[in-house]
């Protein structure tokens, strides 16, 4: 199992990973250092501890914003293709009731041809 060797606060951690897994890990350290850099700019040294904890907080948060955003928008996803759905039945149905309407409306006006008749000096042709 390969292993690499992370710095976070100053302080060298050797970690195992998956195969492959070498720079997303080195990276979600990189991050995580940052984000312990940037707290300790903003509340000064309150103990290494409190940091990790606080940029941990501040992580999880983002996260559950994200997952909660990410299921709002698997909700309107659903909702908009079950619209879309909705919307294919019923353009199907207002195309079947107009040929429906087209059909009986030729049917009609063969009915009056035939009872109008040939017309005189006119050619019936087909």
């Amino acid at each position: 199992m390969p292993q690499v060797t992370v710095t976070i606060a100053g302080k060298t951690y050797r970690m195992a990973c998956g195969e492959g897994e070498e720079r997303h890990l080195e990276g979600l350290a990189a991050s995580f250092d940052a984000r312990i850099g940037d707290m300790r700019k903003a509340f000064g040294e309150i103990g290494d501890m409190r940091l990790h904890v606080m940029a941990a907080l501040t992580l999880a948060d983002e996260l559950a914003e994200t997952r909660r955003r990410m299921e709002a928008m698997e909700h309107e996803t659903q909702a908009l293709r079950d619209s879309t759905q909705a919307g294919s039945a019923e353009r199907e149905a207002a195309e079947a009731r107009l040929a429906e309407t087209v059909q009986r409306t030729a049917e009609r006006i063969e009915k009056l041809a035939r009872r109008l008749g040939p017309v005189p000096g006119g050619t019936q042709g087909g």
